[in-house]
């Protein structure tokens, strides 16, 4: 969280938020209920049609494991754990009835970390952190591929690597694609020094930087409270709490920071060559991120897949939201690394999970994870042709048996209900056809109708009572919502609807969507807590953030409703870079124009970008900056601070499942 106070007045803030949060969670099993027979008899079943006795991907986990840490809790420099295992032994022991047992195995994967050998010149750091550090030996050092989420995370899998194989400097860095979980520990493995003597390099896809900052900024106050819900950050590791995300256990709560890149990968088929090590790349951008890409060695027939195909089903949207991904384009990138490097390559590994080693291995591996994101692709657009609603094609479509068998396709952080909605999503929008969903009461007041319709609060909980007991639990969540939205302080709506929200965690064969069940039922129960989030570096985000989406940020802060009426024209001159912008305040918007010079202006401010950065992190006064002519003004001193002192502070706390 990046908060810095405005100069004008003392509550504004100009607030940034990445959206990655952890830290301590509620102790919520005190008040969870145990399975439901009906959730110990879904979970049963799943045993009937999944191979359970198939363990070649513990076999591959488990393959050149070098050492760990023991116990693995990592701290920041005041003592706090970051990152801490120790919560997660239970999934050691035989799979519980409040956990799906499909998701009990990927997590018993997931607990797998440590150091491993994965090629003679390749090394692996697995759950350090919710993604991999992969270290690739060239001449004189190492080319290290992904950071991890934080600084203190990243330190400590790169101090157990250099322990078990020697001390040897890190002469280049990858960042695979535009997740923090992937560049945000760069400050723990090299400094801004290093990079800026051209000592190490920093590698990252085209379009990195604007991606990479974008996402968690204009909408980034949601996305880190959602995301509190996806990660399972505020539910404590348990048989009846959080085991994992699928992707990896949770995320990391230390230190944040972005070194940007020095070189960028703009096509398919550029090369370069790093400490003597060949490396040829893929694009792959507007697939699992905006900004991504794979690449091959040559010499050692490995291939990096970043993040574009992972032991699971990803996610096409994510719950704590983004823009949804192009299935069908991440289909076709799939396809074309099976045509670039399928023939060649002997060991594939990713930025999560565990490798495939073996020609034959990797391009059924391949293979199945294409036809995954095309079958999803294809047969949501042919039933929504069929005149399909969204909620319909998640209920009807299911994976062929030929898919559905497959451990690396499952469901553990996608899911296909989920998934599919977002490829209706991406073509349709959000409106399904039916007008009387176009424009539905708001929940709140819906819920008051529907409880009055239902006969009233006592007879809705005697019926979805029964309907619990009955273990009907996807319509109990639906039905006493519109109670708890009509009445949030009824106690026995909030604990009927957090027990069907929990069994249907326990239910989850995702590791988000149990999180989110679970994270839900938890707030019902406790109320919203506070957890500890990553501390993001104030400087690095800052200075990655354009002027342009500085700007645009103003205009969606903007308090409307305060400034009726009033139209403010400013220009900005900001002279060590010689761009001018035009602020343009009227109609309760905010325009910013690069290169518009107002004639009318009602002020003028000629400062640099570093005032403007001590001003809006209030290092140093207004008046002092215009004291010391490092801001000069021509007309109205105040015209700026009207602006700057009607922007929002969001609360990164705001309720979901009450109003």
């Amino acid at each position: 969280m990046i908060k810095i106070q405005c100069p004008f007045c003392s509550t504004g803030l100009l607030m940034a938020s990445l959206i990655f949060v952890s830290g301590s969670a509620t102790e919520c099993e005190a008040q969870s209920q145990p399975a439901h027979s009906a959730t110990v008899a879904s979970n049963q079943s799943v045993k009937t049609h999944l191979n359970f006795t198939n363990r070649q991907d513990f076999v591959d986990s488990k393959r050149g494991f070098i050492a760990t840490n023991e116990p693995l809790v990592i701290k920041d420099k005041s003592g706090e754990p970051v990152w801490d295992m120790n919560g997660y032994d239970f999934l050691s022991g035989e799979t519980v009835d409040t956990v799906n047992p499909s998701l009990w195995r990927q997590e018993q994967l997931n607990n797998i970390h440590g150091l491993f050998k994965i090629h003679d010149k390749i090394y692996q750091v697995r759950n350090f952190d919710l993604a991999n550090m992969t270290l690739i030996e060239g001449r004189t050092g190492w080319i290290v591929i992904d950071t991890l989420l934080t600084k203190e995370t990243a330190r400590a899998a790169f101090d157990l690597a250099t322990r078990h194989l020697g001390e040897k400097p890190i002469k280049a860095i990858i960042y695979t694609h535009s997740h923090a979980d992937h560049f945000g520990g760069v400050r723990g493995l090299v400094t801004d020094a290093q990079v800026a003597s051209g000592k190490v390099k920093i590698i990252a896809p085209a379009g990195f930087m604007e991606f990479a900052i974008a996402e968690n900024v204009l909408a980034g106050n949601a996305m880190s409270r959602r995301a509190s819900y996806q990660f399972g950050n505020v539910i404590a590791p348990g048989p009846q709490g959080q085991v994992g995300t699928g992707l990896g256990k949770t995320t990391s709560s230390g230190a944040v920071g972005l070194i940007p890149p020095t070189d960028t990968i703009e096509k398919t088929g550029q090369e370069m060559v790093i400490d003597g090590v060949r490396i040829v790349f893929q694009m792959a951008n507007g697939s699992e991120a905006p900004a991504e890409f794979m690449f091959y060695f040559p010499d050692f027939k490995a291939l990096c897949l970043s993040e574009v195909t992972t032991h699971h089903m990803h996610n096409i949207v994510t719950l704590r939201g983004a823009q949804v991904r192009d299935a069908l384009g991440w289909s076709k990138y799939i396809n074309e690394t099976i045509d670039l490097f399928g023939n060649d390559a002997e060991l594939a590994f990713a930025s999560h999970h565990w490798p495939t080693w073996g020609k034959a291995e990797i391009r059924h591996f391949l293979g199945v994870q294409r036809d995954l994101y095309r079958f999803i692709h294809d047969e949501t657009l042919r039933l929504a042709n069929l005149g399909l609603t969204p909620k319909e094609i998640s209920e009807e479509m299911k994976l062929p048996a030929s898919l559905a068998g497959e451990f690396s396709v499952r469901g553990y952080y996608g899911t296909l209900s989920h998934n599919v909605k977002a490829v209706y999503q991406r073509y349709f929008g959000w409106y399904d056809g039916n007008p009387a969903h176009l424009h539905p009461l708001p929940p709140t007041e819906a819920g008051k109708r529907y409880v009055e319709f239902m006969g009233g609060a006592d007879n809705l909980l005697q019926m979805a009572q029964k309907a619990y007991d009955g273990g009907e639990f996807r319509w109990v969540a639906e039905v006493v919502n519109h109670l708890v939205f009509a009445d949030p302080e009824n106690e026995q709506a909030r604990t009927l609807q957090a027990n069907a929200l929990e069994q249907l965690g326990y239910q989850a064969e995702s590791g988000v969507w149990r999180n989110e069940y679970l994270a839900a039922a938890s707030e019902l129960r406790h109320g919203v807590q506070q957890v500890r989030m990553p501390v993001t570096g104030k400087a690095d985000i800052m200075r990655a953030v354009s002027l342009d989406m500085l700007f645009d940020f103003f205009g969606v802060r903007l308090k409307r409703h305060n400034l009726v009426g009033k139209k403010i024209a400013i220009t900005m001159d900001f002279t060590d870079i010689g761009v001018v912008y035009a602020l343009e305040l009227g109609n309760g918007v905010l325009n910013n124009t690069k290169g518009r010079i107002l004639e009318n202006a009602d002020a003028t401010y000629h400062l640099s970008t570093q005032a403007f950065a001590a001003l809006l992190g209030q290092k140093v006064p207004f008046i002092e900056l215009v004291g010391s002519g490092k801001i000069k003004v021509e007309g109205n001193p105040l015209s700026l601070g009207m602006i700057l002192t009607n922007l929002e502070t969001f609360d990164p706390y705001f309720n979901i499942v009450t109003p």
